[in-house]
Order: C-alpha cells, then sequence, then structure tokens
C-alpha cells in the first residue's frame, strides 16, 4: 500500500476529492484488478453514499482495468433503502463479484442482523464519508500485512483526541474488570490495545510499586492521549502491535485486552500471542465496558452467531490458544471473558 496518513483528522485533496477517499480506493482497485472481469457491488448506509464511493472506486481503476476487466461497480441499497436491510442479504456470492459494505449512517438508525456485513469481502467505516477507513478484507484478496497497521492506525488516530471525553465515565467498569483479573503485587501487567489507558491506574495499584505495568498500542494519537490524560506516571507506554508483542516468553502475570479482539485480523492468532508472553497460571481478561448486544445495537446491529467472542466460539478457541477460559459475563452494562495461562 502506498504511504499512509496516520493524522487526527482529514488531510489533502486531490484533484477535489479528500486525500483519505484517494488512499482506500487506490489500494482497494490495486487489489481488485488483477481478480477482474469481476463485479463490484457497494452496498451499506443510504444509497447516495453508496453511489458516491462506488463512482470513486470506479474512477481508482486503470483506464485499461475500467475498459475491458471492470463489468460494473454498482451503489445499491438494500429493501428498505439501505436502513433495514442490505442487498447483501439477497444477492448469492459468486466467483466473479465482490461485496464492499460501508458501516455509515447516524448510530441507532441502520437496524438489522448485519448479514450484509457478514458476508461482504471488505468492510469500510463510512460514518464519515470523508474519512473512510478499511476494517476489514478477506485474507484471499489481501494480506492483513497490507491494510491492518495504517487502517488501524487512521481508525483510532481520527478519535483520539475525543475519546475519553466521549467514554471517560467507563473508568469504575475498568476498575471492575481489573479487580476481577486480580493481579498480584510485583507482577508485569499488560494493557495490549491500551487506548487512552483507562486501565492503566488500577494496573498499576494492583502490582505495587514492585510491579511494572506496559501500556501498548498500535496509533501513537492514542498514546498520546493517554499522557495528557496523566496515565503515562504509572506505565510504560510503547507502540506496539498484538501479532508481535515486544516481550521474551512467560514473562507478564496478567495481560488485559479491551475491545481488542474483534478488532484483529485474525483473533486466533492475537491469542496466541498474548499466551505466548504471558507465565503458566497467568491471566488474560478480555473486557469492553458495554454488553456485547448494547455495543452492537450502538452500531446498528444484532449480535451475530459467527462473532469471536461468542462464547461457543471464544472457548475452544481460546484453548486452541493457549488458554482455559474460567469466566464469562455478558451483562447488559459490560462483558469480560477471564481466562488462565494452560501449561
Amino acid at each position: 500500500m502506498r504511504n499512509r496518513c496516520t493524522g487526527h483528522t482529514p488531510g489533502g485533496m486531490l484533484d477535489g476529492v479528500p486525500e483519505r477517499i484517494h488512499e482506500v480506493t487506490a489500494f482497494l482497485a490495486e487489489v481488485l484488478a488483477p481478480r477482474a472481469p469481476l463485479t463490484v457491488i457497494v452496498d451499506g448506509g443510504d444509497h447516495g453514499a453508496a453511489a458516491s464511493f462506488a463512482a470513486r472506486l470506479a474512477e481508482a481503476f486503470p483506464a485499461s482495468a475500467r475498459a475491458w476487466t471492470v463489468d460494473a461497480v454498482l451503489g445499491l441499497s438494500g429493501p428498505a433503502g439501505g436502513r433495514f436491510d442490505s442487498a447483501l442479504n439477497v444477492l448469492e456470492p459468486a466467483a466473479d463479484r465482490i461485496f464492499v459494505y460501508l458501516r455509515s449512517g447516524p448510530r441507532g438508525k441502520q437496524l438489522g442482523n448485519g448479514e450484509g456485513e457478514r458476508r461482504a469481502q471488505v468492510v469500510i467505516d463510512h460514518h464519515d464519508p470523508q474519512w473512510p477507513v478499511i476494517r476489514h478484507v478477506h485474507p484471499r484478496l489481501a494480506d492483513p500485512e497490507r491494510w491492518y497497521l495504517t487502517e488501524s492506525r487512521a481508525f483510532f488516530g481520527a478519535r483520539a483526541a475525543g475519546w475519553d471525553a466521549k467514554f471517560g465515565d467507563d473508568l469504575p467498569a475498568y476498575a471492575m474488570a481489573v479487580e476481577t483479573a486480580a493481579p498480584r503485587p510485583g507482577d508485569l501487567a499488560l494493557d495490549v490495545g491500551c487506548g487512552t489507558g483507562r486501565a492503566l491506574p488500577a494496573l498499576a495499584a494492583a502490582v505495587g510499586p514492585q510491579g511494572r505495568v506496559v501500556g501498548l498500542d498500535l496509533t501513537p494519537a492514542m498514546l498520546q492521549a493517554a499522557r495528557v490524560a496523566g496515565r503515562g506516571g504509572c506505565a510504560d507506554l510503547l507502540i506496539g502491535d498484538a501479532r508481535r508483542l515486544p516481550f521474551p516468553d512467560a514473562v507478564a502475570g496478567v495481560v488485559f485486552a479491551a475491545g481488542l479482539v474483534q478488532h484483529l485480523p485474525d483473533p486466533s492468532v492475537g491469542l496466541t500471542e498474548l499466551a505466548r508472553v504471558t507465565r503458566p497460571g497467568g491471566k488474560l481478561m478480555i473486557f469492553h465496558p458495554s454488553g456485547r448486544a448494547a455495543l452492537a445495537a450502538r452500531h446498528g446491529r444484532s449480535v451475530r452467531p459467527d462473532e469471536p467472542l461468542n462464547r461457543e466460539n471464544l472457548e475452544p478457541l481460546m484453548a486452541k490458544s493457549g488458554w482455559r477460559l474460567t469466566r464469562y459475563d455478558d451483562q447488559d452494562d459490560y462483558f469480560l471473558a477471564l481466562a488462565e495461562r494452560v501449561i
């Protein structure tokens, strides 16, 4: 992928179009053009948003590709105008058909079961049409190494400065989750995907002055927000990828992971890496300060049966990754899954 922006707000313009749109559509064209002839179907949000993005995507294909390798790039909406359903619910997959789904529209307005998003090979966060961010690409189309790092930074970097103002009342829930994980005094506690560091003070209090807390996040802007909030004083803050942690084997007593697993392109890879750095008997706390049904509703959908945090999916996934699930709570106001590192 070309040089990508990781800034906080939409940047420059190219030919009157925001540079971020160019970056996203150029990457998709690079991935899809060699697979032509094919039909690319853009759906989600309202018809205007899908049609506009589809037009930009069509323009990103090389002229020669547009002439003979792309059958169509269509902007479609579902039976209820894109609000309650998706065209992807009724169109069948095919070898020469690629589904691109736009997550867009005011939260709580796009109701449905999320089936269109589940079936899409490409999912794009499109809440801000000037700042689209790729959130999923099927691995058969592109290896995550080509897009995951830069797109995650684009997504969270744009939100970092206002994150605590929006979610600052979650601090008691984080403290409760840390207490449940029960770090030992003197432990090394890792907060992987720490964001603005809301768990760091509670982790530091639990491990005490003889322990150490490290907060890792992919996004420099999130770590800067943690420093501004004063949380760098109780933890070391490092840029880090959950899939490749900068620690030797079996050193951590507890790993805290809030809002992490569901964002990984391959949760099994991340869980295996978290297990690698955790000592036998150490703990993993997977946490979110709202229940999964409430979180899904906030994003305009319901909980899907294929999601990795469903217990029937998570428990065997953890077992294969070196963990034993010991507690699973999915309440209205929080979600947590506590696991122990097996030998």
